[in-house]
């Protein structure tokens, strides 16, 4: 027998390095966790095949809701079967869950504390369908919804660890999801996110890399590459975009000559503000190369040209590091 495909696959242009992958990260997780959560529901807005939850439709089908297309209404669901004791992992697009349901995640969920969980396929640039599914303004608009975490992890390894931090945490959660077939860049091993912290990936004395998502990946490489030429530098991870580890960035800020963030995100209002507004909450003066999407809708592409089009490969940052790019 053929081997089942949970998720449909726009995935062949996510590129995965070289590197080993992780069929559907998240949905996996949230299978394992609903063993001994009886409380743990999952629903989605018609996407189900595109944000990897059949994994968790298929072992608990009688947990599982799919409200059709309308999110407004999967999340006002969610937080009506949150205020029944139950944690509902909702899953969609980060476009219709940041565009289209932002007030029902900051009323219905936000404002009452209750435990959503926000599920956001297609962030950024992992999608060339163009302005309409590309979510990169997302955890900007979200990161100003009081008390909500916000997360954009790295690979695989960090999603199934970030879903089970999600799962405790006691408020709600907005996570980004990279789906399918997802490298893996942390050793599962010992491997261990907490929400709010930041990780310390590699030290270094001449420029420091703040990243997030999978662009600390690219982060990794680029420092790698960078020390071929004679040039330090470090990696600071930042999984987390709020609660945001100011204290890491500061002191890592104080170690480098000069920084660059790294972020699958427009460069307003994402991780490159965060790390401006902490460095300026500090007094701190420190130059800093932003490497992100502009503000303008992407066109539609392969997503390989378009991360190329728009600066999001290693060679970008490795050219922010140097001086290369202005």
């Amino acid at each position: 027998m053929a081997e089942r495909a949970y998720t449909q696959a726009m995935g062949r242009d996510e590129a995965t390095g070289g590197r080993a992958t992780v069929d559907a990260p998240f949905g996996n997780a949230l299978v394992e966790i609903a063993r001994t959560r009886t409380d743990i529901v999952g629903l989605t807005a018609d996407l189900g095949k595109y944000t990897d939850i059949l994994p968790f439709r298929d072992a608990h089908p009688e947990r599982f809701f799919n409200v059709g297309m309308a999110e407004q209404n999967l999340v006002a669901v969610a937080a009506g079967l949150a205020r029944t004791g139950l944690v509902p992992f909702a899953t969609t697009y980060g476009v219709f869950a940041s565009r289209r349901a932002f007030d029902f995640i900051a009323i219905a969920c936000a404002h009452s504390n209750l435990p959503v969980k926000i599920v956001a396929g297609l962030p950024g640039l992992t999608t060339g369908y163009g302005g309409t599914h590309q979510a990169i303004e997302d955890t900007g608009l979200m990161r100003l919804i009081p008390d909500l975490v916000v997360i954009d992890p790295c690979d695989a390894t960090e999603i199934a660890a970030a879903t089970k931090a999600a799962a405790v945490h006691p408020g709600p959660v907005y996570m980004r999801l990279l789906r399918g077939k997802v490298p893996v860049v942390f050793e599962p091993d010992g491997f261990d996110f907490a929400i709010g912290k930041a990780r310390l990936l590699r030290e270094g004395g001449d420029v420091g890399f703040v990243s997030t998502g999978f662009m600390t990946e690219r982060a990794l490489d680029a420092a790698e590459a960078l020390e071929k030429r004679g040039i330090s530098a470090g990696v600071l991870h930042a999984p987390t975009l709020k609660p945001f580890d100011a204290e890491a960035v500061i002191r890592f800020a104080g170690e480098v000559e000069h920084l660059v963030t790294a972020e699958n995100h427009v460069v307003r209002g994402g991780l490159a503000s965060l790390v401006a507004e902490t460095l300026f909450d500090a007094g701190m003066t420190k130059r800093l190369q932003r490497i992100g999407l502009p503000d303008r809708y992407i066109e539609c592409g392969s997503v390989p040209t378009l991360q190329r089009r728009y600066g999001l490969m290693m060679d970008d940052l490795v050219a922010a590091a140097t001086g290369e790019r202005a």
